[in-house]
């Protein structure tokens, strides 16, 4: 009879590695990493068995930073190493560490079909609304009328809004978090940690350098309570300093209701993250501070689905057990060949 030697118990700083972090001083990144090595030692899973992807980008140095397997790969293609790494290594956790910049410009298209596909991977963006690594262009997040280096007089492209394209691609888990909200961030990521499939997670983070307080009005102690609404599952929509604020539908549309005067809780939408249908999550994504929202944190869906990475090796096994192991010899041999003299 073997005895399994049990697993050693780590800590965060377990998880750190020696090289020196180099975001400027004051970046979010700072906190976010934190909280990812905060978070890791309640897996309980050893590091060798943890992986970190990342594009191009600030967000993209994460890998150096982690004592564990990780790979800082090429712009925007980091879905795609790790969909082949998952597909491979199942028994790895894998991570995709990106930035507004890397996974919704040139990686959108990786992206999204690592979501649609439902990968067992868990995706962090970093979202501070910009290119920060490139010294301050407007990036895909960037709000109209921004001006930068490459819009100096003003953005003219539309923005995109992570959750709503993650849940438009049928994201099994989509959530959001704050830099500066460490105990949420840290709840948010271990929920992320425990889902299987594709877990999506947009971070609101700073850019101190170059588009500083592009969040303030969700982090200000003096107006968040106004200006964005932590779900709960199952709980109404509500919000506001004094907790007398709630969302309900109007026909198809959402509004912002004051509770006491004719309205009560009963009247307001309830959270249901484990919906079937993405439909109100993605009314959820939609709502803006600048239209005159609260702005969802937390996790806004989180439903089961058929896992790629688990469907491809099913395919593999059942190919063996029918015809057995392939011979590589065999089939270069085969079909129509020609011998030249």
């Amino acid at each position: 009879m073997s005895i399994e030697t049990p697993l050693p118990v780590l800590k965060p700083s377990d998880f750190a590695s020696d090289q020196d972090v180099r975001w400027c001083p004051g970046c979010g990144d700072y906190s976010i990493l934190a909280q990812m090595k905060k978070m890791l030692p309640t897996l309980g899973l050893p590091r060798e068995n943890l992986v970190f992807i990342s594009g191009i980008g600030c967000s993209s140095r994460f890998p150096y930073y982690m004592n564990t397997y990780g790979m800082h790969s090429i712009h925007g293609r980091a879905p795609a190493v790790a969909t082949g790494l998952k597909t491979c290594r199942p028994d790895l956790q894998v991570w995709v560490i990106t930035g507004d910049g890397d996974g919704l410009s040139i990686g959108g298209n990786h992206l999204m079909h690592c979501i649609r596909r439902n990968m067992d991977l868990n995706i962090v963006l970093f979202n501070n609304r910009i290119y920060g690594l490139t010294k301050g262009q407007y990036s895909p997040t960037s709000p109209l009328g921004k001006k930068t280096k490459s819009s100096p007089m003003g953005a003219i492209d539309n923005p995109l809004h992570p959750l709503s394209i993650a849940i438009g691609c049928e994201a099994t888990f989509v959530a959001r978090s704050i830099d500066t909200n460490i105990t949420h961030l840290g709840a948010v990521l271990k929920r992320a940690a425990d889902h299987q499939g594709t877990a999506f997670v947009e971070v609101y983070q700073n850019c101190n350098v170059f588009n500083d307080g592009a969040w303030d009005y969700a982090k200000d102690r003096n107006t968040k309570a106004e200006t964005t609404l932590e779900l709960e599952h199952g709980k109404p929509l509500i919000f506001g300093k004094d907790r007398d604020k709630g969302i309900r539908l109007n026909g198809l549309d959402p509004e912002v209701v004051e509770l006491g005067k004719g309205i009560s809780e009963d009247d307001l939408l309830f959270h249901d993250e484990r919906s079937p249908e993405p439909s109100l999550a993605y009314l959820l994504s939609r709502m803006r501070y600048e239209d005159g929202f609260p702005e969802p944190i937390g996790v806004f869906r989180s439903v089961d689905a058929p896992r790629y990475d688990e469907q491809i090796n099913e395919q593999v096994n059942q190919s063996i057990k029918s015809k057995g192991r392939g011979d590589l010899e065999a089939l270069f041999n085969s079909g129509d060949t020609w011998k030249v003299s």
